[in-house]
Parts: C-alpha cells; structure tokens; sequence
C-alpha cells in the first residue's frame, strides 16, 4: 500500500546524504570557496540526518513520513527568513549559501506536498 510514499520519502534520504558529505566535508575543513556562515553549515549537517527520518517512519506509518516533512520543511523555512533577515543586515552570507538553503526549502515543501497528496488519495481508496 504506500510504496510511492516510501519512493518520495526516499528522495530525502538521498538529499540527507548528500548534504552530510557536503557539509561535514565543510566542517573538516574543506575550503567550498566562498565564505562559509558556520551556524548554517551546522544547521544543513544536522538537518542532513533529519532528513532520512520521514523514509524510515514511512515503513512504520507514512502519516509520520508526511508530518516530519512538514517540519523540515518549516524549520527549513525559518532558517532560510534568518539567513536573509542576516544577510540583508550586513552579515557575510554567500550568495550560493542562500541559494543553497532556497533549493533546499523548496525540495521539502514539493516532498511536503506530494507525501500529503499521495497520502491522502491512497486513504480514499
């Protein structure tokens, strides 16, 4: 039954993923060439393993996969309006930072959505 809202759900693991490498490459030290705000690489990196969460609670109930991809995709929100809210008061945030953090609200909320219109055809059935 839910199998396509394990296969959306799956599309967050790989996200997670690749923003763990990505990120964690960061906090070791790699240099990505621009200017890296710290609080938001934190932020990513410990979001990267957030974002596995709504594939493994899909196995168990894919309500909590559709719920757990609201709020990342909230607290995704709220911290792309503080980035901004920061950048746009003099703080030194990349341009690609930002554009980053915009990518990555947005995959959630389309996650978001299509979990819930997934769901919500299926418990109609």
């Amino acid at each position: 039954m839910y199998k396509s809202v394990k296969y959306l759900s799956f599309v967050g693991v790989v996200f997670g993923i690749v923003t763990i490498i990505s990120g964690g490459s960061v906090l070791l030290g790699s240099n990505p060439g621009y200017v890296v705000f710290l609080p938001l690489v934190i932020f990513n990196t410990t979001m990267g393993f957030a974002y596995i969460a709504p594939w493994i609670l899909s196995w168990k109930n894919p309500l909590y996969s559709k719920t757990i991809a609201g709020y990342i995709f909230l607290l995704n929100s709220v911290s792309l309006i503080s980035i901004v809210y920061l950048y746009l008061g003099g703080t030194d945030i990349a341009h690609k930072s930002l554009g980053a953090m915009s990518f990555r609200t947005i995959v959630w909320l389309i996650i978001y959505l299509g979990l819930a219109k997934m769901i919500s055809k299926q418990s109609h059935k």
